[in-house]
């Protein structure tokens, strides 16, 4: 037989082979009992190496996806395949709590997309440049994460986090965002999302009122939702979060006071004071979400709104998913006293602990100096691509796009002046070779002005002058 598989590049050929035959397999198209081509013949059809086929078959052997027959050939097994039920099911009892789940966008799953389909040119918002991840030095660090792990008896371990990581992030938090803390207040969690999550979850209860900026995080507000609490969106301007609009009632405020997301202003002096005065009053928790701070490129650095809260409103959370990478799912919440305890016991009930050898290697990481030292290196690439994509902004696109001011971060925006139908030019642009996002996402309130996000950490700085023409080529092909 021949398959329909489409090998691009030379990038993880085994995984994309690997992912269309599990595919395939998963929709029916390759039913149970059909042999594969022999790994030698697909190897020859697809132009591959024979040794990549043979991966990929022992990736679906693994799992029990096909199985292997002496001197027959590997065939679809028929593992793991939905019999048909005899009768309808019986109504579910929690339909409603796992329809508002099921019910989410499947826009979250975004990064898994974009990375089966690459365009050639990549402007996509929240990842870092992968070739700038220190793969030498880290790789020396978890080595000695491993061992620390093997000699402490690969136990469980505590759901505060690490002492040594809880101490080096203590000491790195002060230095770079001011923030005031010691290690006891710090929870290691699975990324900045698991962190908010314990927030909410020590907080909000079916009917609550929780706050967000709009445009803003959607996943925090989506996972709001789900938990069900009446999620109310918040104006942003050129300050920041319009705080007088914070409604009477709120126990939860998300914001991102020093880089706002996904526009890039920072929350004005008046503004922070004014959101800590109304969490006060409310008796509210501010989740400061500090996602990519640490990347500034002019002004003098801003400490973090936790910095100047005396009175325990502020959660400070934050990741090492910008400056690193995502894929490494290493976050922490400064946690203020009256949720500590609170927020340890949902690290504890929702999944133990985060890894503990990955944990001892960002420890060493950090107190060798490495992580300073990489987002050194890697602010000057990001400030080099940010300037010339600025520059091409407001020049070649400036006809379209008018540019927010912002000082920091891992993207730019930049507002249509016009109406201009995003989603149809963010496709649009996709299929010329560009991939970047619409704010669409990130906007509750209907009417607002649209605008597009421009990522520093997916394209090379020679790659900058040929997408923004091939954007616009778009933009004069579908508003002329």
């Amino acid at each position: 037989m021949e398959l329909h598989v489409v090998i691009e590049g030379d990038s993880d050929q085994t995984g994309q082979l690997y992912r269309q035959l599990k595919e395939a397999i998963s929709a029916g198209h390759l039913p149970a009992g059909q042999r594969l081509p022999a790994s030698r013949q697909l190897a020859t059809q697809l132009g591959l190496s024979r040794k990549v086929v043979a991966e990929a078959y022992a990736r679906l052997s693994y799992d029990r996806l096909v199985v292997g027959r002496i001197g027959s050939g590997t065939y679809v097994s028929d593992y793991g395949r939905r019999q048909p039920l005899a009768q309808p099911p019986p109504p579910l009892g929690g339909s409603q709590v796992a329809e508002r789940w099921r019910g989410q966008p499947t826009s979250l799953r975004r990064g898994v997309l974009a990375t089966a389909s690459r365009a050639r040119h990549e402007l996509l918002p929240g990842r870092p440049d992968i070739q700038l991840f220190p793969q030498d030095e880290w790789r020396r660090c978890v080595i000695w994460g491993l061992r620390q792990a093997s000699r402490a008896g690969l136990v469980y371990g505590d759901a505060r986090g690490l002492p040594m990581l809880r101490e080096a992030i203590a000491r790195h938090v002060a230095f770079a965002r001011g923030v005031r803390c010691t290690a006891d207040d710090i929870v290691i969690t699975n990324g900045a999302q698991q962190a908010i999550d314990l927030v909410a979850r020590a907080l909000i209860e079916p009917g609550c009122a929780v706050a967000v900026e709009d445009p803003g995080y959607a996943p925090a507000r989506m996972l709001f939702a789900a938990l069900g609490a009446r999620v109310h969106a918040v104006p942003v301007d050129h300050e920041g979060m319009v705080v007088e609009q914070i409604p009477d009632g709120a126990r939860l405020i998300h914001a991102t006071p020093t880089h706002q997301y996904p526009l890039g202003m920072a929350l004005s002096p008046r503004r922070r004071l004014a959101l800590l005065d109304r969490a006060r009053a409310l008796g509210a928790i501010v989740i400061e979400d500090d996602y990519d701070s640490e990347l500034r490129y002019s002004g003098r650095p801003a400490d973090a709104l936790q910095s100047v809260d005396d009175d325990g409103c502020v959660a400070f959370v934050g990741s090492f998913s910008k400056t690193l990478s995502p894929d490494l799912r290493l976050g922490y919440v400064v946690a203020p006293p009256s949720l500590l305890d609170a927020i340890c016991n949902a690290k504890l009930l929702t999944d133990w602990h985060t890894s503990t050898p990955m944990q001892w290697a960002l420890a060493r990481f950090i107190d060798g100096g490495e992580l300073l030292r990489h987002v050194r290196r890697t602010q000057q690439a990001y400030a080099a691509r940010r300037e010339r994509l600025g520059l091409r902004i407001d020049t070649v696109l400036s006809h379209w796009l008018e540019r927010v001011p912002s000082v920091a971060g891992l993207h730019l925006s930049a507002m249509f002046r016009a109406p201009v139908d995003a989603r149809r030019l963010v496709g649009h642009a996709w299929r010329a070779g560009v991939a970047l996002e619409s704010l669409d996402a990130c906007q509750v309130r209907p009417g607002q002005r649209g605008g597009l996000m421009f990522g520093l950490g997916t394209i090379e700085l020679a790659e900058v002058d040929a997408a923004v023409e091939m954007l616009r080529l778009s933009l004069a092909q579908l508003h002329p």
